[in-house]
């Protein structure tokens, strides 16, 4: 699995590359989508994934409408492929499940492909994404959190923002240094 972290800068934004045999997924590639382009050289765009459609994740969107956009049905944003919870997508022999964790957004979601969770702005190193905008819902995070709390402690955390004292972390990094976590899962 090719597997690449792209700061894009904007609101301290991330962008993901994941490919496998020759073909590859671009997760949330805005701002400098030049720079994203060149972490996928050498690879065919299979999709384009939005793990929500807040402006900062869908700047420039517009460069790759001729590619298959995703994005969760309840996200309001044009794109070519709706998901819902549990849906698979498959890159090369890659599988990257949809896991629906609305909150920060009705329609969020994270990208869990084998044990990477790219997690959008549901969770942070250190830090959980806003419900005070528009369409968020604190009681539909505290549940979207919950979630991702049950996958194995292994599975690593990789956001879609530089907002944490590193760039990555992992489901039990998060669950004992993160303090919207505390307490969560009593």
């Amino acid at each position: 699995m090719y597997f690449k972290q792209v700061f894009v800068g904007g609101l301290e934004n991330f962008a993901y590359v994941i490919g496998d045999n020759g073909e590859c997924v671009l997760i949330d590639p805005s701002y400098n989508y030049k720079k994203v382009l060149e972490a996928a050289k050498g690879y065919k765009i299979k999709y384009v994934i939005y793990t929500h459609a807040h402006f900062d994740h869908v700047d420039g969107i517009k460069h790759f409408k001729k590619h298959k956009i995703v994005m969760h049905e309840y996200e309001n944003h044009e794109c070519g492929i709706k998901v819902k919870d549990g849906d698979i997508l498959e890159v090369g022999k890659l599988r990257l499940k949809i896991i629906h964790t609305p909150g920060h957004s009705p329609g969020s979601i994270c990208i869990l492909v084998e044990n990477k969770l790219i997690t959008g702005d549901t969770l942070f190193v250190g830090g959980i994404g806003r419900t005070d905008l528009e369409g968020g819902n604190e009681k539909d995070m505290v549940e979207s959190l919950k979630k991702l709390m049950k996958l194995s402690d292994n599975v690593e955390v990789w956001p879609c923002h530089d907002y944490g004292t590193k760039k990555s972390s992992t489901i039990g990094y998060e669950k004992k240094h993160n303090p919207f976590l505390q307490g969560l899962m009593e």
